[in-house]
């Protein structure tokens, strides 16, 4: 494959998902990651992507899939439920470490009266609470990635690695029995560090990522506490969760 394929492909890739680790890339292409390194400082120089720590990311998107607020009118309803259902779970004055998911954003706007203190690396998420004085918001380092408004890489990671908390609250792009799965990479260190912090695990999904997998693997079923879903989740996989011994609540929509 010549270096125009393959910087062809790489720039390809970063167009549908928009930001990708220096691994991702290279598993892709089925290249080196030094091969990778060359590629995108051409692409870079070409004014295509732009370099961040450990990946890249496209300079002028074209489409809207990842943009947060786009991806929240999606499933809005179910997410509402998920989130008033799930703030149910948490106590007053837990310590509360919260993902950068859409859903979970949800389950935050339910937080405040239960003076929780928080840590995450969703800027929509600290944003939120940026008035609020009943809750105490620690907001984790990182790389920026601006378009879901949430912080990546080693710093983010090691935020939540040096840190204990009661619940963490997290969320992903699909589930089967195998276990929970999430497409962006870059995601992944940051998940397994949140729920190796927390007590108790509570992981929220709409039906639409049950029985689905994603590009990379976070975690099994028995790092996960619970899961709380909405009304139309498919009673086959609820099922099939259930009998693996994981609790499954299904949240009921308000209708107004």
């Amino acid at each position: 494959m010549s270096s125009e394929e393959r910087q062809t492909r790489l720039e390809e890739y970063l167009q549908r998902v928009e930001f990708a680790s220096l691994e991702e890339l290279a598993q892709h292409v089925d290249i080196s990651v030094s091969t990778v390194r060359r590629d995108l400082t051409a692409l870079e120089e070409a004014g295509a992507v732009r370099r961040t720590h450990g990946g890249a990311r496209i300079a002028q998107p074209k489409g809207d899939e990842f943009v947060f607020r786009m991806r929240d009118t999606r499933q809005r309803e179910e997410k509402e439920a998920i989130g008033r259902c799930c703030a149910e779970l948490v106590h007053n004055d837990q310590s509360i470490i919260v993902d950068a998911g859409t859903t979970v954003y949800h389950v935050a706007c339910h937080l405040g009266a239960k003076r929780p203190h928080l840590v995450t690396n969703s800027l929509p998420v600290a944003n939120l609470f940026s008035s609020a004085s009943l809750v105490e918001v620690v907001v984790s380092g990182g790389v920026l990635y601006p378009r879901l408004g949430v912080l990546v890489g080693p710093l983010a990671v090691n935020a939540f690695s040096d840190m204990h908390a009661d619940v963490a609250i997290i969320g992903g792009s699909g589930i089967t029995v195998e276990g929970l799965y999430n497409s962006h990479a870059l995601l992944i260190d940051i998940q397994r560090a949140m729920i190796a912090a927390a007590r108790k695990v509570i992981l929220c999904l709409d039906h639409t990522k049950f029985g689905r997998k994603s590009m990379s693997f976070v975690c099994g079923l028995e790092n996960i506490d619970c899961v709380v879903t909405d009304g139309l989740a498919p009673e086959e996989e609820v099922g099939l969760l259930r009998a693996k011994g994981l609790e499954v609540i299904l949240a009921e929509s308000v209708q107004t």
